[in-house]
C-alpha cells in the first residue's frame, strides 16, 4: 500500500516515501533494532507511567506536582523507576509480538480492502484499525502478567491500606508470590478489561493516526509545491525533507493520542485498580471485581475519579506515541531489505 498525501485533482501533489510492507523488511534486523530503540524510549517515559498508576489507585485526588515531590522526597529518583526492570523484560517480547502482528495484519487487510475497491484513504483506515486491534490482543497475552507485577512494584510503599500486605524484593519475587497466592489467574488479573481497554484504544489510535497523517499531508501539499517549485519531479509533485516527514508523523501521533486517551481513560483506571488493589471479605483480602471497583470509584468522586491520572496518561501517550511512531518508521526504513534481495 502506498500513501499519497493529495489527490490528483488538487492541482499539485506531494509525494512522501512509500509505506514499507511486511515482505520488504529484514525480520531479524527489525526485531533486534526494535528491542534496542524501544527500550530507550520506555526508559525515558517510565516516570510518567509511575505517576499515572499512583494517581489511579489513590483514594483522593492528588496533583502530579505533589505526587512527584512526594516520590522524590521519600523514595528519591529510584521511586520513579520501580518495576522498570520487570517492565523492560516483558516489553521486549510483547513489543516483538505487537509489531509482528501489526505489520502482518496491516499488509494483509490493506491489500484485501484495495482489491475490494475501497479508496486508498479508506483502505488505510480499515487496515490500521484491524492491525491495531489484532496487535493489542496478541501483545496482552505477554503484557498482562508483566503489567500486574510491575504495577505492584510501582505502588509498593505507597500509603494505601487496600494494597496487598505482601512485600516484594524484585520482579521475580513478586511473580513467585502472586503465583503462589492466586495461581496463574493472579497474573492475569484484569486480562478481560485490558483487552477491552487496549484493543479499542489501539484501533482508535491507529485509525486516528492514519486519517490525521493523510489530511495533514493533503493540507501541506499545495503550499509546499508552490513554495518550492524547483523540487517538483517530472512536474507531478514535490518530495518533503526528513524534518517535515518527522514533524507530520509526530503531530499525527499526538492528535491520535489525545482522542484515544479521552475515550479509554475510565477503562484504564478500572484495569489498574483491578490489578493492584484488593478488597476485604470476612476479614480476608480478595481480588476486587469490576463492579466493586466501579462502585468505589463512584463513591470517591464519580466520573471525575475515572479520569484521575489523565494528565500524565495523556502526556505519556502523546510523548510515547510521537517518539514511538517516529522511531518505528525510522526502524522500518533501517530494516528494509536491499533492492537486490527484494527482487530476488
Amino acid at each position: 500500500m502506498s500513501l499519497s498525501a493529495a489527490e490528483d485533482d488538487s492541482g499539485s501533489e506531494i509525494h512522501i516515501p512509500a509505506d514499507i510492507d511486511w515482505h520488504m523488511l529484514d525480520k531479524s534486523k527489525f526485531f533486534f533494532l526494535g528491542a534496542a530503540l524501544f527500550s530507550g524510549v520506555s526508559f525515558a517515559l517510565y516516570p510518567a507511567v509511575v505517576l499515572k498508576t499512583r494517581q489511579q489507585v489513590s483514594s483522593a485526588q492528588i496533583s502530579c506536582s505533589k505526587m512527584s515531590l512526594s516520590i522524590m522526597r521519600y523514595e528519591g529518583l529510584r521511586g520513579f523507576y520501580r518495576g522498570f526492570g520487570t517492565s523492560l523484560m516483558g516489553t521486549i517480547p510483547a513489543r516483538a509480538l505487537y509489531m509482528g502482528a501489526l505489520e502482518v495484519t496491516k499488509t494483509s487487510v490493506g491489500t484485501a480492502t484495495v482489491r475490494l475497491g475501497f479508496s486508498d484513504t479508506t483502505a488505510t483506515a480499515i487496515a490500521s484499525a484491524a492491525a491495531g486491534l489484532n496487535s493489542a490482543m496478541a501483545a496482552q497475552l505477554v503484557w498482562t502478567p508483566i503489567d500486574v507485577v510491575s504495577q505492584r512494584l510501582m505502588v509498593q510503599g505507597y500509603n494505601n491500606n487496600a494494597f496487598s500486605n505482601c512485600r516484594y524484593k524484585n520482579g521475580l519475587d513478586a511473580f513467585r508470590k502472586i503465583l503462589y497466592a492466586d495461581g496463574p489467574k493472579g497474573l492475569y488479573r484484569g486480562f478481560g478489561i485490558s483487552i477491552l481497554t487496549y484493543a479499542p484504544s489501539n484501533a482508535v489510535w491507529w485509525t486516528s493516526y492514519s486519517v490525521a497523517n493523510k489530511f495533514i499531508w493533503v493540507g501541506l501539499g499545495c503550499s509546499m509545491s508552490k513554495r518550492d517549485e524547483s523540487s517538483v519531479i517530472g512536474g507531478s509533485g514535490s518530495k518533503p525533507d526528513s524534518k517535515t516527514l518527522v514533524a507530520v508523523q509526530g503531530l499525527s501521533a499526538a492528535m491520535a493520542s489525545g482522542v484515544s486517551a479521552l475515550i479509554t481513560m475510565p477503562l484504564d483506571t478500572i484495569k489498574t485498580r483491578l490489578q493492584v488493589l484488593d478488597g476485604e471479605e470476612n476479614g480476608m483480602r480478595r481480588p476486587m471485581t469490576v463492579l466493586q471497583t466501579v462502585r468505589n470509584l463512584v463513591k470517591e468522586g464519580g466520573l471525575a475519579a475515572c479520569y484521575r491520572g489523565l494528565g500524565p496518561r495523556w502526556a505519556s501517550m502523546s510523548m510515547s506515541a510521537t517518539t514511538m511512531i517516529t522511531t518505528y518508521e525510522f526502524l522500518k526504513r533501517l530494516s528494509t531489505k536491499s533492492q537486490e534481495r527484494l527482487t530476488s
